[in-house]
Parts: C-alpha cells; structure tokens; sequence
C-alpha cells in the first residue's frame, strides 16, 4: 500500500517498512512524561488511531476529525460508517473542554465539534 500511496504523490516507494511495536485499543504509550490512551478509530483508514492525553485534556486526532470535518474515507481502506461510528461512540465521548489537534488545520474542541462540524450535528 505505501507503493500506491508514495505514488499517487509524486514520491519514491519508502520500500520495506517494518513496524517495531503495535499499538491496540485502551493502550497506554509514554513519552517522557505524557502519557496517552489509545482510541482505535477506523474509517479514514482501517488502523486509524487518536492519542487522548487525559491529564492535558487533548486528543491528537491526526486525520480523523478536523475543524469543521471528518477525514477522508474515499481512499482505499477508508469507510465513511466506520468513520461515523468511531466519532459517535468513541471520540464525542470524550468531555467537551478536550482540545483537539487535528492532522491539518487549526486546533479545535470536542465541545466545538459536537455543536458546529456539520458532520457530528444532529445524529
């Protein structure tokens, strides 16, 4: 898959990647003294994570929510329900004052998510 992915933009394949640890759902994972629960979230790809910091009270929601909107789910391995669901059950569970630091554009809130991204509003 990294082949096609490098591909499509312009770019040499990375070649074999090896994975030194995996990470699964209600992991905990360390660095120096942050630590972050693991959020399975699937839908943009199939292995999608977020990081909660529940002490900093932030979420890295890399390209799973985004100010405004959700991540791409048209790319192979993407599932717009998948997505959904991980937003709904997992992600808005989450307090409302939880910062979000999305993949691409400007921080956000949980509780900013929930009342205007068009995608979370009103289901």
């Amino acid at each position: 898959m990294l082949d096609l992915q490098a591909e499509w933009i312009g770019m040499e394949s990375p070649g074999k990647v090896e994975i030194d640890n995996s990470v699964n759902e209600k992991d905990t994972v360390q660095a120096g003294s942050l630590l972050a629960n693991i959020i399975h979230t699937p839908g943009h790809t199939e292995g999608s994570i977020c990081l909660y910091f529940p002490a900093q009270s932030k979420l890295i929601a890399g390209d799973t929510l985004f100010a405004g909107s959700i991540g791409r789910t048209d790319l192979p391995g993407g599932s717009f329900e998948k997505i959904m669901r991980s937003l709904h059950d997992k992600v808005l569970a989450l307090p409302d004052e939880t910062a979000v630091v999305p993949g691409h554009g400007p921080l956000t809130t949980i509780g900013a998510e929930r009342e205007r991204n068009p995608f979370l509003k009103n289901r």
